[in-house]
């Protein structure tokens, strides 16, 4: 059940067109589903402001395609994370709307009414192929209801590219920085900025560090004020921490 399920089944026991023990009766439908393979939480939107998001990695299609049904069977909008084409095509068996985004490898499902995005969140990224990580921070902070500006391809290597961002730099209200190689750019994204800098190490680069070590290590080891740090190729975080910075899912 979500929020506003909730909040129209206590209007109408305020309006007498329910009785409090008709509504009791909806309020103990099971807050989990039980699959077997997965506990499903259907209450999290309740308590997040957004639903359980399905991370793809270790899970058959069939597997993630049962976890979805189920939460779609709620009335609640669909992130997965992390997953190919067929995921998708399997979802649509029953969710015939599901969009698939093939660079950032997640699958959406809105419900109900398009939600009016929040302006303020830009998500930039050093280098092209930084991309797939900053679209799955795109995906994810446009679900949970923001508008996002993209920058791409403003690294270090040629600092004027940043420099004539300065719109962007001003006018946000969090920017996520996506990085690979040395992961200088959220330090001198910080630097340039008075709003919440969310740095994103990902795992582009070559020899030892090019795992994203040293970009992780890089920001993790910043002294620009104002810049926090997610894990390696953490764009879902990312896109997460923002939405809740200017003013969460629920708003």
């Amino acid at each position: 059940m979500t929020r506003e399920q909730i909040e129209t089944l206590l209007q109408r026991v305020h309006k007498g067109e329910l009785s409090v023990d008709q509504a009791l009766e909806q309020l103990r439908m099971a807050p989990l589903a039980e699959l077997g393979f997965a506990t499903v939480d259907l209450q999290r939107a309740v308590r997040r402001g957004f639903p359980e998001v399905v991370y793809g990695p270790g899970k058959s299609t069939a597997e993630i395609a049962e976890i979805a049904q189920r939460l779609c069977g709620a009335g609640q909008p669909l992130l997965i994370t992390r997953v190919g084409p067929e995921a998708h095509k399997a979802v649509q068996e029953f969710a015939k709307d599901a969009v698939y985004h093939p660079l950032a490898r997640a699958v959406t499902l809105r419900a109900g009414q398009p939600i009016q995005g929040r302006p303020g969140v830009t998500v930039m990224t050093a280098g092209t192929s930084d991309r797939p990580v900053a679209e799955e921070a795109i995906v994810t902070a446009e679900m949970l209801g923001c508008q996002v500006r993209r920058v791409f391809d403003v690294g270090i290597a040629g600092l004027h590219r940043l420099l004539s961002q300065r719109e962007a730099l001003l006018d946000s209200r969090v920017i996520i920085v996506v990085a690979g190689m040395e992961g200088a750019l959220p330090s001198i994204v910080a630097g340039l900025t008075d709003c919440p800098v969310i740095g994103v190490p990902t795992s582009t680069g070559s020899g030892f560090g090019g795992h994203g070590e040293a970009a992780l290590l890089a920001m993790l080891n910043s002294c620009a004020g104002g810049l926090t740090v997610v894990n390696v190729d953490n764009g879902f975080g990312a896109g997460y921490a923002a939405a809740l910075i200017i003013g969460g899912p629920r708003k």
